[in-house]
Formats: C-alpha cells, sequence, structure tokens
C-alpha cells in the first residue's frame, strides 16, 4: 500500500458514483433531474434534486419516476451513521492484514551485512581472530564469499595468527557465519545460506510473491464476480492465512517460493474488498475521510509496527505464523459486514439490496419512504438496461484511435514507472546505512503526511502538474541520496523521494480511471494496474544491483521518477472537465488544453452556470457520472459498466485500486 502496498499499496482506490441518466421522456416538469459535475472541485457530493427535503417522498415529472441511485440513499439512511462507523472500526485488522503480507517478507529474508566464511577448526577462537587467519580482504573489507585454502589444523599449530594473502583462495565450503548485531534473528535466508552465488533467491522469490498477486487478483476477482465480496474476502485472506503459515516450515527455497506465491494471492485483495464494501455504504460526504484515514492511520500504522514485531519476536518462523493468523479473523466478517449492495444490484437481487439498506436505517434510527425504495428499484432495473450496453466494449478499443492509443500507452508507462519507483524505495530501505528498522519506520510514516496533504491539494492543483512536480522531486531526492554521504543525510533525501513517490501514487490511478472514457474505464484501469505489478516484478532486481554498488537502485530509481513526471504532463488535465464518456469523447478529451494550464489559476464557473450552457446545447445529450476517488477531498467522475467492474478487482494501493460499478 502500498506501499505499493500501497499497496499498496497501498494503495489509491477508485470508487464510482453515476449521475443519473436522463429520465425517459425528458427531465420531467419540475426538473427533478441531478446536477452534471466535473471531475472534483465539488465542495459538496451531496444530494441535488429540486424540491427534495430529507424525509419526503422524491416525485418526478410528467409521470416519470425520478432515479435514483445508491448515493441519493445514502443520505436517507445516514451517510456516516454508528453502523458506518461500526464498519469503518472493522477495516483496522484487514489494513494490518494488507501490510503484514506485503511487507513481512522483508523481514523474512534480511541478511547481515557481515557474514563470513564459517571455518569449523577456528571456533574456539573469537571472532576478529578467525577473520585475521582465514578470510582475505577485498577493498578494506573481509570478504563474505572467499576464504584461504589451507590446512587450518597446521596453521594454528604453528601458531600463526594473521593470513598470507598469498594463500590460495576457495568459495566457502562449510557455510557462512552471521554478525547479528544489527539484526538480532537467523531468518530463512540466513538459514538456508541465500548468499554468495544464491544471493539473487530472496529477489526470486519477492518476484515469485508478486506473480502471485496477479493470479490471486484474477482469481478472486472472478469469485467476487460469480459469489460476491463478502465470500472473495473471506477466501483471499484464508489463503493468505494458510500459505503465510506453511512459510514457516519450508525447508528449501522452493518451498519457500510456492508458498510466498500463494500469500501474494492475498496481496491487496485481502483489504481492498474491505475497502471496497465499506465505502459502498458511506455516504459521500464522508467518503473522503473514510478512504484516506483508513491508508493514512491504519494502513501507516500497521506497517511502522511490523519491523518491531519482527525485532522482539525475534524468530522468522515465529514471524511468519505471527503475521499470517490474524487473518483467520476474516472468516466473521459476515457476522458484521452485509454482502455488497452494489453487486446484488448487478446480479439482478434488487430486493436483496434494498434489504440490506433497510437495516442501516434501523440500525441508524432512521425512516425512509417505501416509495423511495421502490424508485430506487425501478432506477436500477433501468441503469442495468443501460450499462449492459457498454458490454461490447473492450480495452483493445484504446488503441484504434491515435490520441486514445498515446494516452493509454503514456498511462502504462507513467503507472509501470510509479511502481517501480514505489517498490524500489520501500525494499531499499536496508541499503541505505542505517538500522533497518527504525529506517523502514519512518519511511512508512511518510504515508501518513503524504496522504493528508493529497486530500488537501489535489482538488486545489489539478492532476497533472501535481503528479509530474511528485515524481520529479522524488527522483531529485533519489539522485541526491547517492552523492551525499552514506548514513543519516543519504537516508533522510532516499526517504524524501520515498514521501514524493507516495503522493505520485496516489494520484496515479485515479488520473487513468478520469483520462480514460467510462465505456472502458474499468477494463483499462485493471489493465493498467496489472502492468504496473509487472513493474514490481522487477523492481526487486533494481534493488538488487546494490550487492554492485549501493548507489545503483537510487540512481535508476531517480531517473525513472524524471522520465515518469515528465511524461505526466502529455496526459490531459481532468481537474474541473468533464470527463469522457464514449471512445469518440476520450479521443477529443484534452483537445486544445496548453501544458502549462493550471487549475488553480483558471476562472471557476458555477454549477447554475454550467447547468444553463448545457441546456442551450440540446443537441449534444451527456450522460455523465459523479464519482469518488480516494484521495481527493471532493471526488472525481468514474463510471464503470457492470461487467467490467469485477474484472478490475486486480486493483491496488498501497497500495493496490478497484473500480466500483455505481448503479
Amino acid at each position: 500500500m502500498e506501499g505499493q502496498a500501497k499497496q499498496a499499496y497501498f494503495v489509491n482506490e477508485a470508487y464510482n458514483h453515476n449521475e443519473e441518466s436522463p429520465p425517459l421522456g425528458g427531465t420531467g416538469a419540475g426538473g427533478d433531474a441531478l446536477h452534471r459535475r466535473k471531475s472534483g472541485g465539488n465542495k459538496e457530493l451531496q444530494l441535488d434534486i429540486s424540491g427534495f427535503k430529507k424525509g419526503q417522498e422524491l416525485n418526478g415529472g410528467a409521470g416519470d419516476p425520478p432515479s435514483l441511485d445508491f448515493d441519493d440513499i445514502l443520505p436517507l439512511i445516514g451517510e456516516f451513521g454508528r453502523y458506518q462507523k461500526i464498519l469503518f472500526i472493522c477495516m483496522i485488522p484487514f489494513s494490518f492484514f494488507v501490510a503484514f503480507v506485503y511487507f513481512s517478507q522483508i523481514f523474512l529474508t534480511l541478511i547481515p551485512e557481515q557474514h563470513w566464511c564459517h571455518v569449523p577448526e577456528l571456533d574456539g577462537l573469537d571472532v576478529m581472530a578467525r577473520l585475521a587467519l582465514s578470510i582475505p580482504m577485498t577493498n578494506g573489507e573481509y570478504n563474505n564469499c572467499y576464504m584461504y585454502d589451507v590446512n587450518y589444523t597446521e596453521v594454528l599449530a604453528q601458531g600463526k595468527v594473521m593470513a598470507d594473502p598469498k594463500w590460495p583462495r576457495v568459495k566457502c565450503r562449510h557455510g557462512w557465519s552471521y554478525n547479528f548485531t544489527e539484526i538480532p534473528y537467523s531468518t530463512v535466508a540466513t538459514e538456508q545460506n541465500w548468499v554468495c552465488d544464491d544471493a539473487a533467491l530472496p529477489t526470486y522469490a519477492q518476484s515469485i510473491f508478486f506473480l502471485g498477486a496477479i493470479a490471486g487478483g484474477l482469481l478472486f476477482g472472478w469469485v467476487a464476480d460469480r459469489f460476491g465480496r463478502i465470500p472473495a474476502l473471506i477466501g483471499t485472506n484464508m489463503m493468505g492465512l494458510v500459505a503465510g503459515v506453511g512459510t514457516a516450515f519450508v525447508t528449501n527455497f522452493w518451498e519457500f517460493a510456492a508458498m510466498r506465491f500463494f500469500v501474494g494471492f492475498a496481496f491487496d485483495n485481502c483489504f481492498t474488498m474491505m475497502y471496497i464494501l465499506v465505502l459502498e455504504y458511506v455516504g459521500p460526504k464522508y467518503r473522503t475521510f473514510v478512504a484516506n484515514m483508513s491508508i493514512a492511520i491504519f494502513f501507516t500504522g500497521a506497517a511502522c509496527l511490523l519491523p518491531w514485531i519482527a525485532y522482539f519476536v525475534a524468530d522468522w518462523k515465529i514471524l511468519a505464523i505471527v503475521t499470517s493468523a490474524p487473518l483467520f479473523l476474516a472468516i466473521f466478517t459476515p457476522m458484521i459486514v452485509p454482502e455488497s449492495a452494489r453487486w446484488l444490484v448487478s446480479q439482478g437481487k434488487v430486493d436483496k439490496a434494498i434489504g440490506i439498506l433497510k437495516k442501516l436505517e434501523k440500525r441508524n434510527g432512521r425512516q425512509v419512504p417505501a416509495q423511495t425504495y421502490q424508485n430506487f428499484a425501478d432506477s436500477c432495473k433501468r441503469m442495468r438496461e443501460q450499462e449492459a450496453q457498454n458490454g461490447n466494449y473492450s480495452v483493445l478499443d484504446l488503441f484504434k484511435s491515435p490520441r486514445l492509443r498515446r494516452t493509454t500507452l503514456l498511462l502504462i508507462i507513467i503507472w509501470m514507472a510509479i511502481s517501480l519507483v514505489f517498490d524500489g524505495h520501500v525494499r531499499n530501505v536496508g541499503t541505505l546505512g542505517l538500522d533497518i528498522f527504525f529506517t523502514f519506520t519512518l519511511a512508512c510514516f511518510t504515508e501518513l503526511p503524504a496522504d493528508t496533504l493529497l486530500t488537501v491539494i489535489l482538488d486545489r492543483f489539478g492532476r497533472r502538474w501535481l503528479a509530474c512536480s511528485s515524481m520529479v522531486l522524488s527522483g531529485v531526492f533519489s539522485l541526491l541520496a547517492t552523492v551525499a554521504p552514506v548514513g543519516i543525510y543519504s537516508a533522510a533525501l532516499a526517504i524524501m523521494g520515498r514521501f514524493f513517490v507516495n503522493i505520485s501514487y496516489n494520484i496515479g490511478l485515479q488520473w487513468a480511471a478520469e483520462v480514460l472514457p467510462t465505456v472502458v474505464r474499468a477494463q483499462a484501469v485493471a489493465f493498467i494496474h496489472i502492468m504496473g505489478y509487472v513493474a514490481s516484478i522487477i523492481a526487486p532486481f533494481v534493488v538488487y544491483l546494490a550487492n554492485i554498488s549501493n548507489a545503483l537502485p537510487l540512481i535508476i530509481l531517480g531517473i525513472l521518477g524524471i522520465i515518469g513526471g515528465l511524461l505526466s504532463l502529455l496526459l490531459p488535465e481532468t481537474l474541473n472537465h468533464v470527463l469522457p464518456q464514449t471512445l469518440t469523447d476520450g479521443e477529443e478529451f484534452g483537445r486544445g488544453q496548453s501544458i502549462w494550464d493550471f487549475p488553480c489559476l483558471a476562472k471557476q464557473v458555477d454549477d447554475d452556470d454550467e447547468d444553463n450552457e448545457a441546456k442551450r446545447n440540446t443537441d449534444v445529450e451527456e450522460v455523465r457520472s459523479q464519482a469518488f476517488v480516494r484521495g481527493t477531498q471532493t471526488g472525481a467522475s468514474l463510471n464503470a459498466s457492470t461487467g467490467g467492474e469485477l474484472r478490475s478487482s486486480i486493483l491496488r494501493r498501497s497500495i493496490k485500486s478497484r473500480t466500483s460499478t455505481k448503479l
């Protein structure tokens, strides 16, 4: 979350809110239509229906029933009442789950920087004496992988205390000895000696974990589509539980890699399923708070706590069990958390969805007229028919026109750069020259101010220049860290790079969901997110380059950050722009925008002026969507087809993000 876990991680969650389509036969005599809204910049996400007051029935004009969606019903049953607050608290364990799943492998495979060939004949000597007599020097430091090839029994008998540099050398024959001063426990990597010729094994295992994340996203996306959110949520956490506990009993690399592959199935999904469920039942007015605080506080708190759990447990097997066993709590989810009402509607189970809404109404102490629910049911049926028309489009349609093809390719490249830079910073903390437990905690803590700052400024400064500046600054600080003295100065600069890429990460998928046209949005965002996973597979190998030079990973991360930031200037700004609905809209979207356009300097047009202009242009009839997106202050317009919604369930932030159908 971010972290990529951010990733999740951490990650950036898209949540849809469709506005009403024009009622059959017109908007009605009373003009009972929801106002069209632009992306962001709206200070109220409240229900906006002429003549409507809380507790009254809605009456359409000319005999046409009014269109109601979930976000019109939520203010009536309570946007953030007692029951929603319980759901918000229930997000805490799932935030811990995703942080543990994403980050725990780092602490399961730690290897002390100081390790040398073990020489059994010298066990009776202290460490420095053994090193002086058996380990050759390389660039002023004891070599990690070679020892002198001599008869140490004879050497001891001769009373020698210092090796002769001319002695022949050989690779370690009897394993390695490790200095556990800074890392006070044995890990699976030290027990199985994944060093020297096998030093890349932890990197392979991490990449295999991300392969599992891709497979798990596809599998549990299908489960969620077929059987519902709750079964998918339970299934993904049970998979993480079994494989995570199984990790403690592995005896070789391939067993470890297999377990981490299946733990990867739980990554992102173990949290974002719950994330979507909760946001579905929270009213628009409070979604910004719920979405951001669940990441900024709960996920960040879990990530900061994990290294100290590892430190005090001081046993990698117990750590694997301790960080996996809590996932069992997910089995009790159905006792508290209802099934997704939106999913029920998408399956034609409108009555069950209304039953859930009535339970929320009762628990929040509200009363909603029966006619309102009937109007809602009728609206759901009409919207399902409209959504079905979007099923003929696919991601391939994005590549059939030049401007839309260029935009899509830019989004893929930029998101891959963001994902790689984010995950690279997450895993590079061990090379910064400071205590890894403290450095990791501090780096993860940057998620809190990054999320908070973004919430305040995103709908003021827009996406394009904010994404550019945050990515470029991340790259600049990463490069500066390579020339600063190793230690506190280089670590501070690298952590600043992590802070700014946190901001970029939270902008990334929201921006993609806004730029891409509605008819393929869910599938396209899912595809872009999968490409981010591909980049995350590469990230561990970038960090592995620290074995050649500690500066190499930061140089690569810095260059990628700057390139990704500059490329983002080629994308259209979405703040205060009506977002594309059709493929034709997507092809024309952003045409005429200047790279120097700043939303914060543009003249704002109020909603009434916009509506009047829309009425004058009667030859253009648009059906737009109003969306909430994590990381924004006021929301941004999104829409997704029913079929496409669950195909996007691979999405994450850290990690990780998912586009939900709004009916």
